[in-house]
Parts: C-alpha cells; structure tokens; sequence
C-alpha cells in the first residue's frame, strides 16, 4: 500500500451555509464517506479542517494569509492508504465537496530516504 495525501479544495464563493439541519446533513455526509474508506482499512489519518486565517512564511518576511481575495482555499486534507493513484482516486470520487463545486487533489507521499 502507497500513503496518499488528499487535499480539499473549495471555492470560498460557494462555501456551504444552511440551516443547522442542513450542515449537520452535510457534516453526516463527509464523516459516511471518511468511513467508507475506514472500513476499507485505507484511512492513514482523517485529517482535520483547517481555518481560514493563517500566516505565510517567505525569505525576510511573514505576512498574514491566505487571503480571502483567493478564489480557491484548502479546507482541510486527509491521509489514506491505495495501491495505486487509480485506487486513490477512486475513493476520492465519493467526496462530499465534489457535487458542491469543490475539488480534491490526490498526491502520492514519497517517503524521505
């Protein structure tokens, strides 16, 4: 089995609001389909959501960030166990940020050596 990163990805413009009725329909959503893929035994880590404030690091600088200004923002990530990118993807394809506009990219974890 490979490790392999995937990262929410969502548009801020159309980010979920609702009634609590309806996040919390949301909410059920994400944690059947993380649970599918528990089941499977081919979760590393859940992961987590992550704010929307932070702070960016460059050379001689930190600067407040990410910016709302950006269209698209990580939402959170999670670690999962395939085979392959072809397996990884396909758990990916029942994503509850999918039919939402959002995105999911998979990236495959190369171990230091």
């Amino acid at each position: 089995m490979k490790d392999f990163l995937f990262v929410f990805r969502m548009d801020n413009s159309k980010m979920p609001t609702g009634t609590p009725e309806e996040m919390q329909a949301l909410t059920k959503r994400w944690m059947d389909w993380i649970g599918g893929i528990a089941a499977q035994n081919k979760l590393g880590d859940r992961g987590n959501r992550l704010d929307m404030s932070g702070r960016v690091v460059k050379q001689g600088a930190v600067t407040n960030g990410p910016f709302v200004e950006i269209k698209e923002s990580i939402g959170g990530y999670s670690l999962i166990k395939a085979a392959s990118y072809d397996e990884a993807v396909e758990l990916a394809k029942g994503c509850p940020a999918l039919p939402l506009g959002g995105n999911v990219e998979v990236r495959e974890i190369s171990p230091l050596s």
